[in-house]
């Protein structure tokens, strides 16, 4: 089917800018965000309880049970105000590059398909060096990481990503 609206849910470490890919879906539910939360929290293991904060949108689909996840390790759950995007700038910037620099340039044929890009460009994104300094090199944190005390983690529902 052409011309469909895919949601992507995508996770961004403050402190590194490291990027998580949650997933990606035609209809996302509270259940569903649940579940990517989960796998987020079983694929970075046990640096899940450095994560301090979680600044998300007001969404409904950011329901009760998705904070419940990060609070488990004692995250501080922090909903950003109505209408005020530079309250999670950093993950706006992220949406905005990924329009820019992949989305933007390629045509989408599904949600496989957008996964599978979505999914290189992450490697590719945390691996180069792309955000300016070797500080932000997400290599360089997992060597040393109690550096990281102050990390926080962002997350935001990205729509009309395709």
């Amino acid at each position: 089917m052409l011309l469909k609206r895919l949601y992507v849910l995508v996770f961004i470490e403050h402190g590194t800018r490291r990027m998580h890919l949650g997933g990606v879906t035609a209809h996302p539910t509270g259940a569903w965000t649940v579940q990517q939360a989960r796998n987020l929290a079983l694929d970075v293991n046990e640096r899940f309880e450095d994560f301090r904060f979680l600044i998300r949108d007001r969404g409904s689909n950011f329901t009760a049970a998705f904070d419940a996840v990060f609070q488990a390790t004692g995250t501080t759950i922090l909903r950003t105000a109505v209408q005020v995007p530079r309250m999670n700038a950093t993950c706006e910037r992220l949406v905005g590059t990924l329009r820019r620099e992949l989305l933007d340039r390629m045509l989408i044929l599904g949600e496989a398909h957008l996964r599978a890009v979505l999914t290189e460009y992450e490697e590719h994104y945390n691996t180069a060096s792309i955000r300016g300094s070797a500080s932000a090199s997400p290599t360089l944190n997992t060597i040393h990481p109690a550096s990281r005390q102050g990390s926080s983690t962002l997350a935001r529902s990205a729509e009309n990503l395709s």
